[in-house]
């Protein structure tokens, strides 16, 4: 088949090379980004479908949330730059955004933060449903259970066909996931769980019953604060990536808001999405030094060498990630503030960034460091252990996911996702008893 992009007549046209027919597919335009082939069609017009392993160059759906332009290195929500946001907003105020459209006034804030607030507590009995995991179980594993048990305690937020049900089913998975979060973490180490406070910030919240104890008082730190604030905020939503694609896909068959979540997350759990943060980390100290950053930079050319360096480029931007500007500045301000100056690891950080930003391997490959990069180290610094940081990771997302599974239900064009395939297996054949195979 040949291509021939019709830019006149906004239709894109496809010509079978085998019978000569051709077939002109409508070309969707959107308000920002690439414009969009519609094939949806296409079988049915040509009998042929279409082969994109990864749904690299294919769209699922439409969505007003979040737009991406990876060459540029822009990130908007609802059309507001990320940078604008990590650095003026509270994240309910961000949430409310992702779920709502617009960001909140005074009131709708107060209203939306209160019933946040009073949402956070988990039922009682789920306590015990903690208890059945070992305590060396994954805290990925425990939230993912967890989450997906919501279902089984919270039966008057299961009908997504109802407006209000859903309305309960968002408040409550945004409110309480943070106190599943920090009780599998508490549920590790083996402390007593610490219940949400009324009177904290979402941030601060976290914070607190990550690390408070019962035997003394314990006051949040203001700038781990703001800087949990603010990688809550980058990491809130970012279009169609795995896991979002998991919860929408685990929508489109009528699924319950929990499980669709406990979908995502399992997605999440996976190294090449939500635990690249912890493959940094690891990647830093394995390199142990700053002047050993020139050894390992020259391995990570090498392509016979199997050493990688993590935390560098990205599945989509190919320019400076936005969001890693704004976590550098916030390393650098939960160091200062914990007294923190001759961190190794901060060390070679910088020294890695500062050779991949000038370093003409790593520009021509577009290989400049990405979110994960700085937000291991942050973690580091502030006392998470590194098994929590992807619990992290889907403490945040769990806004945009909702988000997302929200503007699926609306969606009028929503089918249920039935991806296809190129069969290259046995073609049919008979079956042979046991006794002559």
């Amino acid at each position: 088949m040949t291509y021939d992009k019709k830019t006149a007549t906004n239709t894109f046209t496809v010509t079978d090379n085998s019978t000569g027919k051709s077939y002109d597919l409508p070309v969707i335009e959107g308000t920002v980004g690439p414009r969009v082939v519609d094939i949806r069609k296409f079988y049915a017009d040509t009998g042929c479908f279409t082969y994109d392993p990864g749904f690299t160059s294919t769209g699922s759906c439409s969505s007003k949330i979040t737009f991406i332009d990876g060459d540029e290195g822009i990130l908007l929500h609802r059309g507001y730059p990320i940078d604008q946001l990590a650095e003026n907003c509270d994240f309910l105020e961000v949430a409310y955004l992702l779920l709502f459209g617009d960001l909140p006034n005074k009131e709708q804030f107060a209203q939306f933060e209160h019933d946040i607030t009073y949402h956070s507590m988990l039922h009682e009995q789920i306590q015990r449903f903690y208890s059945g995991f070992r305590r060396d179980a994954h805290p990925m594993a425990v939230s993912c259970g967890v989450v997906g048990a919501l279902s089984a305690f919270y039966h008057d937020s299961l009908d997504f066909t109802d407006p209000y049900q859903r309305v309960v089913a968002e408040t409550r998975l945004i409110a309480k996931m943070p106190t599943i979060v920090s009780w599998a973490y508490k549920y590790s180490i083996g402390q007593p769980f610490q219940y949400p406070r009324n009177n904290l910030t979402y941030a601060e919240n976290f914070l607190h019953m990550m690390f408070a104890v019962p035997c003394e008082p314990y006051e949040v730190n203001p700038v781990l604060a703001r800087a949990m604030n603010r990688i809550l905020i980058l990491h809130a939503d970012h279009e169609q990536n795995a896991s979002t694609s998991t919860v929408r896909l685990s929508g489109s068959s009528g699924a319950n808001p929990f499980a669709c979540l406990a979908a995502g997350i399992a997605s999440l759990w996976g190294p090449s999405h939500g635990g690249a943060n912890e493959a940094v980390l690891n990647m830093l100290m394995q390199i142990g030094s700053k002047d050993r950053v020139g050894e390992y930079v020259k391995r990570a050319k090498d392509k016979d060498d199997p050493f990688r360096l993590m935390g560098f480029g990205h599945r989509v931007y190919k320019n400076y990630d936005p969001r890693a500007k704004i976590m550098q500045q916030t390393c650098h301000e939960v160091f200062d503030e914990l007294g923190i100056h001759d961190e190794p690891l901060l060390q070679i950080a910088m020294e890695l960034e500062k050779i991949a930003l000038e370093d003409d391997y790593f520009i021509e490959k577009k290989l400049y460091p990405n979110v994960d990069f700085y937000s291991g180290i942050i973690f580091r610094a502030m006392g998470i252990p590194t098994s929590m940081f992807t619990a992290l990771f889907a403490l945040a997302r769990t806004t945009g996911w909702v988000a997302q599974w929200l503007e699926m239900i609306d969606d009028p064009e929503l089918k249920i996702g039935r991806p296809r395939q190129l069969y290259i297996g046995q073609t049919q054949r008979d079956f042979i008893p046991m006794d002559k195979r």
